[in-house]
């Protein structure tokens, strides 16, 4: 294959991609004819088992979504969310497998509480992630289903060793859950959290997965999972229902795509929080975003500013579709986001005029097999292991999606019973002149869309190879928009946006800056990278 020309000679038409690896990591691209990128090694090698016995990418993908709910419980489970794009060689393809609050509840339900409960029952949405799954498999799949959610299984009869930052994630969670008495019993085994290295083994869980191997997801709707699921639930006082999980259905919908440079960037529409992405990335197509390097204080200003204005966007907006008071379309026509371009000050930062909800528990894969189809997916239990409760005898620890509604009874995402909560998972995915190029994401709630930004603009600005474009130091803007910055950076580009206003966060943990992972298609075969903030790796064949 042809070696990247020189910078200086770079065909705008293409944007070709530098393999300098300027950043602390020095982790090294992969190179492969099929590749799978996400968070756990264990999940990865059980998509590249797919591949290499003849699955095609969404055969993979299912095999290590299945397999994330097992080994990396900390961020997702069987009782979470999932959305996914799918290139199918021609054309991509959307799923929202996001489920609804159950029928039972209402915005008086909740009175008297100053915000959506966090943890216990009150705060549990229908878990979408299995029907996404077989979702998946029924309009793509071509290997059976049981087989690929046989890796899940055998990770969690058998067990398996717990990586470093999932279990500095567990023993995190541990001191907020450890009050749930089946949450102590399945996941802090003699009384603690695992240690990383040390063996869990969820022999629960692989009953469960067997079950909806063998059911084709059923069981978890309209079955015998089901059936634990509403009798815990009616244990608990909750309003979830038996109606409520079998009426649940996912959602194949058409992804939002915007231009940038030569390149089209797609998300997923509302309920997510895709089109903050969408947005920022809008509004910087009409800034001089070519005129400075991407740890130029000045570039680093503008995509915060821009990213600060989409976030205000999505929170005053973003609802279940049927719900929403303003269209995609306006929000992101171009006189619009022009407008919002020009109010933007090169010199001054500008307040944060509305807070997103918080995440903190999120997976992400990206998966491409030999025929060019490519899957971008990204599943989660949100705060963590979710809401606390697990069900008994299952090893399902259910999400608590239902935090991210709103109590303010005017607005769009008001709680209420049947509808979709804001969402804050969301895959990203590039196509150059129709065809397929990148199918990437960002683990990590908030960071998600400012983590996309800073993927695309290194990717087609800056022509950084994916690991580098991973490695790179990030930017982070909080829900009160408040600054933080890797310590990557050097410190004339704080120094510079103090100046200009911006206040900063007093502490700036790791973990804020989400993880990544990215496949990028060349002329032939593809190049992958794999977020060293996270415990996985991209591997390939």
């Amino acid at each position: 294959m042809k070696a990247p020309d020189s910078p200086a000679s770079r065909s705008s038409a293409e944007p070709g991609l530098s393999y300098d690896l300027p950043y602390r990591s020095q982790r090294m691209p992969l190179f492969a004819e099929q590749a799978v990128a996400t968070s756990n090694p264990l999940a990865a090698q059980a998509g590249l088992r797919v591949l290499e016995s003849g699955g095609n990418a969404v055969d993979a993908a299912i095999a290590v979504a299945a397999a994330l709910s097992v080994v990396e419980p900390t961020m997702n489970g069987v009782g979470g969310d999932l959305f996914a794009m799918v290139w199918d060689g021609e054309r991509l393809h959307g799923l929202n497998a996001s489920g609804r609050s159950p029928a039972g509840w209402s915005l008086e339900r909740f009175a008297g509480r100053g915000a959506m409960p966090a943890l216990g029952w009150d705060s549990v949405t229908v878990p979408g992630a299995v029907s996404g799954w077989a979702a998946l498999h029924r309009r793509f799949g071509s290997r059976p289903f049981a087989e690929l959610l046989s890796p899940a299984i055998r990770y969690a009869r058998v067990g398996f060793p717990v990586m470093p930052r999932t279990a500095a994630a567990w023993a995190d969670s541990a001191h907020t859950l450890r009050g749930f008495e089946e949450f102590a019993r399945v996941f802090l085994p003699n009384g603690r959290p695992p240690r990383a290295g040390e063996w869990f083994q969820p022999r629960d869980l692989a009953d469960t997965l067997a079950d909806i191997a063998e059911t084709h997801g059923g069981s978890f709707y309209s079955g015998a999972i089901a059936a634990r699921i509403v009798r815990a639930a009616q244990g608990g006082g909750a309003a979830l229902a038996g109606g409520d999980l079998a009426k649940h259905v996912p959602a194949w919908v058409e992804p939002i795509g915007c231009d940038y440079e030569t390149a089209r960037i797609y998300e997923l529409p509302p309920n997510g929080q895709g089109l903050a992405a969408s947005i920022a990335l809008g509004i910087l197509r009409h800034l001089p975003m070519n005129a400075s390097p991407p740890e130029h204080p000045d570039s680093v200003h503008l995509q915060i500013e821009a990213m600060k204005l989409a976030f205000a966007d999505c929170h005053a907006h973003v609802a279940d579709p049927a719900r929403m008071q303003i269209s995609i379309a306006a929000l992101l026509s171009e006189a619009r986001l022009a407008r919002l371009a020009a109010a933007i000050e090169p010199g001054r930062a500008t307040p944060l005029r509305a807070a997103p909800p918080p995440d903190h528990g999120t997976v992400y894969a990206a998966i491409a097999d030999r025929h060019g189809r490519m899957v971008s997916l990204i599943q989660s239990n949100y705060l963590g292991f979710g809401s606390g409760i697990v069900v008994p005898g299952t090893g399902i620890a259910l999400h608590n999606r239902g935090l991210g509604f709103s109590l303010q009874p005017e607005h769009p995402n008001c709680v209420a019973g049947g509808v979709l909560p804001y969402h804050t998972i969301m895959p990203g995915f590039m196509t150059l002149h129709g065809a397929a190029r990148m199918s990437f994401g960002m683990m990590g709630g908030h960071m998600q869309p400012q983590g996309h930004v800073q993927l695309v603009l290194r990717t087609l600005l800056h022509h950084q190879n994916p690991q580098a474009a991973i490695d790179a130091p990030r930017w982070y803007v909080s829900e009160q928009g408040e600054v933080a910055l890797e310590p990557e950076f050097q410190p004339e580009v704080r120094e510079s946006l103090l100046a200009r206003g911006h206040r900063f966060l007093a502490s700036a943990p790791r973990t804020l800056f989400g993880g990544a992972q990215a496949i990028y298609k060349l002329e032939h075969g593809y190049c992958a990278g794999s977020d060293p903030r996270k415990d996985g790796q991209a591997v390939g064949s």
